[in-house]
């Protein structure tokens, strides 16, 4: 791994309530100190902003947990993405996914999955490598998902491949657990 471009913060750094929130996410996510978090909250106001619209997509999104873990763990596979996969195979557990499913997510939607779930996989393929989603996978995706549920999909996988951009342009190091 390359040298981190920009260091994770300190709390002279981060300032006193970006370093409390990154305390507070590291022990969360069981490491000393969560890179992304340290990292970003270098940014101030703007780690604040993009945690709160963060969250609103995970854990307190539209789509069920297992569904979004499933989503962002394929983002992160599909974007080579070491650093959310490190994480969201933890959270993925959480969330009901076990280590023969995370293995499944990575082969894609047509490694046997039921339709809701192949349709989910499949749009959020097309999302990261075209930027788009056929219409074929749109009228699939809404026999499952209502107009919200589909909007947040979009977001979602948006939000996790401009983080899987972060964590390379930034050469965000892996955490430790």
């Amino acid at each position: 791994m390359s040298t981190p471009r920009i260091t994770p913060g300190h709390l002279r750094e981060l300032g006193p309530i970006n370093w409390a929130i990154v305390r507070a996410m590291s022990l969360a996510t069981g490491t000393d100190n969560a890179h992304i978090f340290a990292t970003l909250g270098r940014s101030k106001g703007l780690f604040r902003g993009w945690l709160h619209y963060s969250s609103r997509m995970m854990p307190f999104g539209e789509l069920s947990r297992r569904e979004t873990e499933m989503i962002i763990i394929r983002v992160a596979h599909l974007r080579n993405c070491d650093y959310e996969l490190d994480h969201h195979r933890r959270l993925g557990a959480k969330a009901g996914i076990s280590p023969e499913q995370f293995q499944q997510i990575i082969d894609g939607p047509d490694a046997g999955w039921g339709d809701r779930e192949a349709v989910l996989l499949r749009a959020t393929d097309e999302l990261v490598r075209e930027r788009d989603v056929s219409d074929d996978t749109w009228s699939a995706l809404r026999r499952h998902l209502s107009e919200r549920k589909a909007i947040a999909l979009v977001l979602l996988v948006g939000q996790y491949d401009m983080l899987a951009t972060t964590i390379s342009t930034l050469r965000i190091e892996r955490d430790e657990f």
